[in-house]
């Protein structure tokens, strides 16, 4: 009897960031889903570094951007769409932010898998103004 573990297709993967993302546990994700080495790019202005590298990177830039949440109003994911190893999401999320008050934010989010585990995020969306600036 084998005690390997199959590994998930890209569907799969997607289907599991979607339901745990539905739930709002975006760091449980990351710890399950995301590669020792996975890649993370956002655009440059947005509210985290535009690029890091590593597990431990990645989960500490979603770490920090959970810390500046005060309140989420809504957050929905829509259901994947899957290419050979890449999947996208559309995200919206309705929060406030600590020192930014009420915002909508709107993004478009590309993985990559590979071996069942996701080894890059992009994230596509307009960064908001500092506090102060427009």
């Amino acid at each position: 009897m084998s005690t390997a573990t199959a590994v998930r297709t890209t569907q799969q993967v997607a289907d599991r960031l979607v339901a745990l993302c539905r739930q709002g546990k975006f760091v449980d994700a990351i710890q399950e889903l995301y590669a020792p080495n996975v890649t993370s790019t956002e655009p440059e202005g947005g509210p985290g570094p535009a690029f890091v590298k590593g597990f431990d990177a990645v989960l500490d830039k979603s770490v920090q951007f959970g810390n500046g949440i005060e309140e989420v109003f809504s957050n929905t994911i829509s259901d994947p769409v899957v290419a050979e190893n890449f999947f996208s999401v559309a995200m919206s999320m309705d929060l406030s932010m600590k020192g930014m008050g009420r915002l909508k934010m709107e993004e478009i989010a590309v993985y990559q898998v590979r071996d069942g585990k996701i080894i890059s995020d992009h994230f596509f969306y307009t960064p908001m103004p500092a506090p102060g600036k427009n």
